[in-house]
């Protein structure tokens, strides 16, 4: 397990650091890419060498956030990782970096400790909020450049503020972000409001699919790799589409069950109180947070998914 440290001793670790590597996880969000960008552009604007890595294609839907951000290449002297509760989500990125990595800035109640030192505050609505909290012990100024990264990061891992997870100091931290100058009606429009085609596409597949059980409590959708291949639709396309069944008057837990290209069921829970998503996905190996949790089932879709539903019906039958 890795030694858990605070902000004045991350920021420490950053400000001894002269080369830094920020790494996202795969399947890459708004907050993990938004506070990769905030933490990167705030290091070099210190002199330091840093560099974002993803596992996955940063698809156009968060371009934006790495706009004159030009990348570098450099052994570096800390690797850092963002918004990553597992090593296993480092993706194409762990044989190269799994166990190498030094510092982890999280807010996943989840994280496995897989870090020499991680930086871990679950009360933190995204990780982004911690970023903001690091950028300032750091003495950086966040001017809009580290404002609309961060923004991004909080506004797509708290649904634009509808999640459970928001605070009062969300709210505060968001409202300085805004004061910076950026536009952030432009950037919640194209996190949430703005949809191509192909995400259309996906949307009417995925409703298509729609299956309840509980007597109603319970909404699954599926993902199949052939529903993604038929719709042309790019990883931005299904972005926040595991938030669709929650949607669903009387649902209280929203399952998503994504094929994998290797094989096996990627399973994303969405909850609403009481239930708990993390509760269920730690039953196969995963987490999250109370609103939102994941885990992998490797065998076939029916068992698969009778494997989760039978779970989900013993953890709600747990809730009275």
């Amino acid at each position: 397990m890795s030694g858990k440290i605070g902000i004045k001793e991350t920021a420490a670790r950053l400000e001894k650091a002269k080369k830094v590597l920020i790494l996202s996880h795969q399947s890459p969000d708004g907050d993990t890419l938004g506070g990769a960008s905030a933490l990167c552009r705030g290091l070099r604007r210190m002199g330091k060498r840093a560099a974002i890595r993803c596992p996955d294609k940063i698809g156009p839907k968060y371009a934006f956030l790495f706009r004159d951000l030009p990348d570098d290449d450099f052994q570096p002297d800390l690797v850092a990782a963002v918004d990553i509760a597992d090593e296993k989500l480092l993706g194409d990125l762990q044989p190269q970096w799994g166990g190498k990595v030094d510092l982890c800035i999280d807010h996943h109640p989840s994280n496995t400790g897989y870090a020499a030192e991680t930086c871990l505050n679950p009360q933190a609505a995204a990780t982004c909020e911690i970023i903001y909290d690091l950028l300032g012990e750091m003495g950086i100024a966040i001017t809009p450049d580290l404002a609309e990264p961060l923004y991004t990061g909080i506004t797509t891992d708290t649904g634009c503020f509808q999640y459970i997870n928001v605070t009062p100091r969300t709210y505060r931290i968001a409202a300085n972000l805004v004061e910076t100058g950026i536009n952030a009606p432009t950037i919640n429009r194209k996190m949430f409001d703005t949809k191509s085609r192909a995400r259309l596409d996906m949307e009417r597949r995925v409703l298509e699919s729609i299956e309840y059980d509980c007597g109603g409590k319970v909404a699954l959708i599926v993902l199949s790799q052939k529903m993604i291949r038929e719709s042309g639709a790019a990883e931005d396309d299904l972005d926040g589409l595991a938030t669709i069944p929650r949607g669903i008057v009387g649902v209280l837990v929203g399952v998503t069950m994504r094929e994998k290209e290797d094989g096996g069921w990627k399973v994303s829970l969405r909850a609403l109180p009481p239930a708990n998503a993390s509760k269920i996905c730690e039953k196969f190996g995963g987490g999250g947070h109370k609103g939102a949790a994941g885990c992998t089932l490797n065998p076939p879709f029916e068992k698969a998914k009778e494997q989760m539903l039978r779970a989900v019906r013993e953890y709600l039958e747990t809730l009275g």
